[in-house]
């Protein structure tokens, strides 16, 4: 539908407005809630190749299949490029056709891995009609970047044409990674850089846990988060690890500050994508936006151009955890028990504060850096990630069991981490798994994970 946002809605006036809607995210500890998204890779089960977005079993006819779930079309033209459900969320398309399901703000991790089990299962159903499957990595193990279609939206074109010029992983990051991310609240300006501070640090432990892309094209890549990796390669302009959030005076309006500094992708109008990108959303409020001169941006402009900034964790109304491989249904529901267990009780949040508070800038973008290649077996001042793994799911653990948000039989949400936990205690990451699958049983092809592997 279209929406001609400088008619629909009022003008930014300065750049407090643009603070106070970060702070209007500030809520009481008990609306706090949790966000869970995940992307997924679908392909055809007889020859293993990612769907185009036309055809009998194209990604528009696994959207189509939504309907009889109750889903409603999200239309950009005459094309289908997301999904809708009052009090479902939204299922939407990544450029080369990976589906993503982001999830509604539910309170407790108990119903988010009901709604992730619903999701799959409706996936499924779809799946078994059409001759397809889903496979759950971080990054596509068998065909070339090159080889993976596009998804007729607007944005992802203007996006195709820009990434090349900035990095040289661009589009290996939208056409061939898959991710899960957690998106979680905040109380106050102050709750928000203390949370801000403790995941960005430990974003790298994530990564290290849920590493799961050690392929590429069909053979190993020497990385065992090659999503992660690809990330390093981007665009410097918005990704990293934003190290100002460590400096004296960070708060709502240096967030501000930084992504106004980001350059454009593009300006949203009447239904249409407007090319604007490399210019400044300074320049645009200034109403000297060359993509549209003497037109001043919205609150729906500034929203959509803070969601072309990719940092390991994004403010926005709410805090995102970028860091993390795509994996299993078991590791969708880890996720969220990981970062909810260490950011909402108060005692975790403080103890892993401790944990990371003298780190400096250059140890955490040094382990950011390694982390990709060595995972858990990355060492940090004198121990491995192994080790710092192990500590911060204890203090996740304990959140949780603080929490004491029970299911209908009672059981607390700590369970959620049990595949952590065996990950760290092992001290074998997912992507070390499967490179000894490759290795043994696969016999030096990747094509048995799309069996073993698929939800």
């Amino acid at each position: 539908m279209a929406d001609d946002q400088a008619t629909i809605r009022p003008p930014i006036e300065d750049k407090t407005e643009l603070v106070r809607f970060l702070e209007s995210g500030c809520k009481p500890a008990d609306s706090w809630r949790i966000g869970t998204e995940h992307e997924k890779f679908p392909y055809h089960l007889d020859d293993l190749k990612p769907l185009s977005y036309e055809g009998e079993s194209g990604i528009r006819a696994v959207l189509e299949g939504f309907t009889k779930f109750g889903w409603d079309p999200v239309m950009e033209g005459d094309n289908i490029i997301a999904m809708t459900k009052k009090g479902g969320g939204s299922i939407s398309l990544e450029p080369a056709g990976q589906l993503e399901l982001s999830g509604e703000p539910l309170e407790n991790i108990h119903e988010t891995c009901g709604e992730v089990t619903g999701h799959l299962q409706q996936c499924r159903a779809i799946a078994s009609d059409l001759s397809i499957g889903f496979l759950g990595l971080g990054f596509h193990p068998k065909w070339p970047t090159d080889d993976m279609p596009w998804m007729p939206k607007g944005r992802y074109k203007i996006m195709r044409d820009y990434m090349p010029k900035v990095g040289g992983h661009g589009l290996e990051m939208m056409k061939s990674s898959c991710t899960v991310q957690v998106n979680l609240d905040f109380a106050s300006e102050a709750d928000m850089i203390k949370k801000f501070r403790v995941s960005l640090a430990l974003q790298p432990i994530a990564t290290a846990l849920f590493a799961n892309s050690p392929f590429k094209e069909g053979a190993p890549t020497g990385y065992l988060a090659y999503r992660s990796f690809v990330w390093t390669d981007v665009d410097p302009d918005r990704s990293g690890m934003l190290p100002f959030v460590f400096e004296d005076g960070f708060g709502f309006e240096r967030y501000v500050d930084y992504v106004l500094d980001v350059p454009m992708y593009f300006v949203y109008r009447d239904g249409q994508y407007i090319d604007a990108s490399g210019q400044s959303f300074r320049d645009f409020m200034a109403g000297k936006l060359p993509a549209l001169p003497g037109e001043l941006p919205t609150l729906k402009d500034w929203e959509d151009h803070m969601s072309t900034a990719f940092p390991e964790v994004r403010l926005k109304t709410f805090l995102e955890m970028r860091g993390t491989d795509g994996g299993p249904w078991a590791r969708l529901c880890a996720l969220p028990a990981l970062w909810v267990g260490l950011l909402y009780d108060s005692q975790a949040l403080d103890e892993a504060w401790e944990l990371v508070k003298d780190w400096t800038a250059e140890e955490r973008q040094t382990l950011r850096d390694e982390v990709p290649k060595t995972a858990l077996g990355t060492t940090f001042r004198n121990q491995t990630v192994n080790e710092i793994a192990m500590d911060v799911l204890c203090i996740a653990h304990a959140g949780l069991q603080r929490r004491a948000r029970r299911d209908s039989v009672g059981l607390d949400e700590t369970h959620f981490l049990r595949p952590l936990f065996q990950i760290a205690e092992a001290g074998i990451t997912p992507a070390e798994e499967l490179l000894r699958a490759y290795e043994r049983r696969w016999q030096g092809s990747v094509d048995p994970v799309f069996q073993e592997y698929a939800y």
